[in-house]
This record gives structure tokens, C-alpha cells and sequence, in this order.
């Protein structure tokens, strides 16, 4: 199973922010979307960071004022990101691993999405529910 039958599943376009707008802003836009998450893009769109709900608790634990700094003071830089493409457990294992619960995909340059470990779970679990049904019903018919 491939991440672009996942992103065909949710709902287009991902939530993002710019690198020079407030921690304050991010907080806002994480909270009325109810995400966990922010893909850091430049004027282009291109991926430059992620934002999560982890990083601005690290930072505020340490920084009573983090709320009036820039995005870019705490996104993390460095960021994964997967392919429409990529297999699904080969996505798990990565986010599992390195201990991360959101991906950005992109398809070059292009941001086309973003999945949360929840959806790679989610699809997991809808696709063991299918063989299982389909398990039952080869069951049932052999004993007709």
C-alpha cells in the first residue's frame, strides 16, 4: 500500500506557515484546525521545517517569551519527509524509528500533503479489518 492512497483518503491541502511568523501564530493556527503539526514553507512553498506541539512545549518550558519569537527559533530544520510513492510500512518504520508522528510529502518540490502516524495506523487497521471480512466470508461460504 502506497502514502498517496493515505493523502487520497483526507481532506486536500496542508495547513502551513512561514518561518518569519510568530510562535504566537502557529499556536493559533494548531489550535482552530486542531492539528499537532505545521509544514514550515518558504515564499515558494518548499519545506524548510516542521513546527509540532512538542517543539513550542520544549521551547516553553525553557522560554517564558517563546510565544513572541520567530517560527524559524524552533522548527525543527532537518526534516523527513516521504513520497506519494513511498509504502506505508516503510513510513511507519521511519516515523517509528526516529520517533517523529507527522510527514510531509512532497512530490519534487511540491508540498502535496501530510500524514500523521494516526492515518498510516488507521489504514493498517482498515486493511487487516478487510482480510479479516474476507477471511469470515471464505469461512462461511466452505461450510455452505
Amino acid at each position: 500500500m502506497k502514502v498517496s492512497t493515505i493523502l487520497s483518503k483526507k481532506k486536500a491541502g496542508v495547513i502551513t506557515i512561514r518561518p518569519d511568523q510568530l510562535v504566537r501564530e502557529a499556536v493559533r493556527l494548531l489550535a482552530s484546525h486542531r492539528i499537532g503539526a505545521l509544514v514550515v514553507v518558504d515564499t515558494d512553498r518548499r519545506v524548510v521545517g516542521i513546527l509540532s506541539e512538542r517543539d513550542i512545549i520544549w521551547s516553553a518550558a525553557e522560554n517564558e517569551t517563546i510565544f513572541d519569537q520567530l517560527v524559524k527559533a524552533i522548527m525543527t530544520r532537518n526534516v523527513v519527509v516521504g513520497m506519494p510513492q513511498d509504502e506505508v510500512m516503510s513510513v511507519a518504520h521511519t516515523m517509528t524509528e526516529k520517533r517523529f508522528r507527522h510527514l510531509p510529502i512532497v512530490d519534487g518540490d511540491e508540498l502535496v500533503g501530510m500524514i500523521s502516524i494516526g492515518d498510516v495506523l488507521k489504514m493498517q487497521r482498515d486493511a487487516y479489518r478487510g482480510e479479516i471480512d474476507t477471511l469470515e466470508t471464505q469461512i462461511l461460504a466452505q461450510g455452505e
